[in-house]
This record gives structure tokens, sequence and C-alpha cells, in this order.
């Protein structure tokens, strides 16, 4: 049996560890920022990282969807690609210190792959210890000729289906029954105020859903280098959610625009001490349940 692994870990713990994990970088940008995270991972990434691509290692089927889990037969294949085996620890940042990354994290749990960490701080907390960092391809060494076996948990993906389920059994209990559902979303489009970035997709949020923005978990550690953004402290963490009415021993679900920051929940409510038995993430999250024409979408704005 493997051993266990830290969930978090920080930039020196990597750079005295590099040798012995397997580390991908996870960077991804909404579309209307204009950025290209592989072109930038080739200018500069963690010595022996790879790139691992949310919009490129999906489930391709669902068009309307940006980047849904992937089958669990081509994750596998990409994890060969990687020359990562089912027994590696994976480390996986992001430029936002922690903020993509926390996806992957995510699916490779969905998959069944327990050891992975997330770098605290990602790549600017890399850099900011002066640490060498790489350009170009990486030269990948295959894992051993055994293939990856993906191992699919069930219970940490919700779909539409069960979404709206549990919506009912909420309205039925007046929010007593049923997984709470959290919303990653910035308070704006949570509420109809603001539009979401997607033409024509309406913004409010699910009944009986809450409010809890993705940056409310994270924080600049160091006034001198506020763009390193790190995991609040698990005390900090459970103060955000409660502070806003979330029962942090019942059931919860995790939902956002289209997947990403929904994870940064996900991963915030593991470190603060909450059972992963009780947090699953709905994959489509937002864009899949607006895009419904049945849905019924609240607006408090």
């Amino acid at each position: 049996m493997s051993s266990p692994v830290s969930r978090l870990v920080s930039a020196p713990w990597l750079h005295d560890n590099l040798k012995s994990v397997k580390v991908l970088d996870c960077s991804w940008y909404l579309p209307f920022l204009n950025r290209n995270a592989k072109e930038e991972f080739v200018s500069s990434h963690i010595p022996g990282a790879r790139f691992f691509g949310i919009d490129e290692i999906k489930d391709f089927s669902k068009a309307d969807l940006p980047h849904m889990l992937p089958l669990p037969e081509f994750f596998g294949a990409s994890m060969d690609k990687f020359g990562i085996s089912n027994d590696d620890h994976v480390v996986v940042y992001d430029t936002a210190g922690v903020g993509p990354a926390c996806r992957v994290f995510w699916t490779l749990h969905a998959m069944g792959h327990d050891r992975v960490s997330v770098l605290d701080g990602g790549l600017p907390s890399w850099v900011a210890e002066k640490y060498e960092a790489e350009t170009g391809e990486p030269q990948v060494e295959l894992a051993g000729g055994k293939k990856y076996t993906a191992r699919p948990v069930g219970g940490l993906v919700c779909d539409y289906a069960d979404v709206v389920g549990n919506i009912e059994q909420l309205k039925v209990s007046g929010g007593s029954q049923g997984r709470q559902i959290i919303d990653a979303r910035p308070n704006g489009r949570f509420t109809g105020k603001d539009p979401e970035f997607r033409p024509g997709l309406s913004s409010g949020h699910m009944p009986h859903a809450t409010s809890v923005p993705f940056t409310e978990v994270t924080e600049a550690s160091d006034p001198a280098r506020p763009h390193v953004q790190k995991l609040k402290s698990p005390e900090d963490i459970r103060r955000v959610f409660e502070s806003r009415g979330v029962d942090l021993n019942r059931p919860i679900i995790a939902s956002c625009g289209s997947g990403v920051t929904a994870s940064i929940l996900y991963f915030a409510l593991l470190n603060a001490g909450v059972s992963p038995s009780n947090l699953a993430v709905y994959d489509g999250s937002w864009t899949e349940y607006a895009l419904n024409p049945y849905s019924e979408i609240v607006k408090d704005a």
C-alpha cells in the first residue's frame, strides 16, 4: 500500500524532493484574458514538470461544456504520456498560486489517485524562492511499461441529474435535508447583478445555494509579494464557510462557472478537515445548469 502524502506542500519542500515526485503544471486562463498557458509553460516552468492542459485532457463528447472530466481510458493514456504511474506522488501547480491546479488535484482524486499534492503559492512561490526554472519542452521518461489504470471514484462527482434531485430535497425540507450547494463564482454573478463570461448564459444561482467566492479561501501571505496567493489556514477556512452558514458536518456539493474554481473550494475544505466522503464537485457546474432551459434560476439583484 502506498504511503499517504501531504495535500499541500511548500516550494522549499518541493525543491528538496523534486527527484522523488512527478510535477504537473496545470495553469489555465479564462479565454478573455488572452493568455496562452502552454506557451508560458514552455517559457518557464519548474524543472521536470509536464504541462496538463485542462482544455485538452477532457471529455470531448460534451461540446457545450468546456472541460468535463475525461473518460478513464483517455485519462490513463494521458498519464502514460506524462510518464506517471498509479503509485507516483504527483505535485500539481499553476501560475495563480492556488487555482486551476486544484481542478487537476480533484481530477486525480476522482480517478482514484490519492498521492497528489498542490504546491502552495504555485510557480510564483517557486520563483520567489529564487529556485531555478526550466524552458522548452520536457523530456519525459515513460513509467516502466506498466500502463496507468484510472479507478473512478463516483462519490466525488455530481452531474446535472444529481444536482436537480438534490435541489428538490433542499426545497421540500427548507434546506435541512440534502447536500448543501456552495458556489465559488464572484458574488455579483451569483446574485445575478453581473453577467456571466459566456455570452447568452444567464447569471444567478441555484435554489438554496450559498455564495462562497473562491478568493475567500486564499490570501497573500507576504504583503511584499501580493501576487503570491497561498491557501488560508484550516481555522480561517472553516471560519469563512461557517460565517456563511455552511454546516461543515453535512455533505457539500461545490459548483462554480465550469468546474475549475469549485475545485479550489473542494481542496480548501479537505485541508480544513472536512471528510472527503462529504465532498463532491458538480462537474458541469453553472454552465451546464444554466444552459438547460428547465433549470430554476434564482436572481437576488
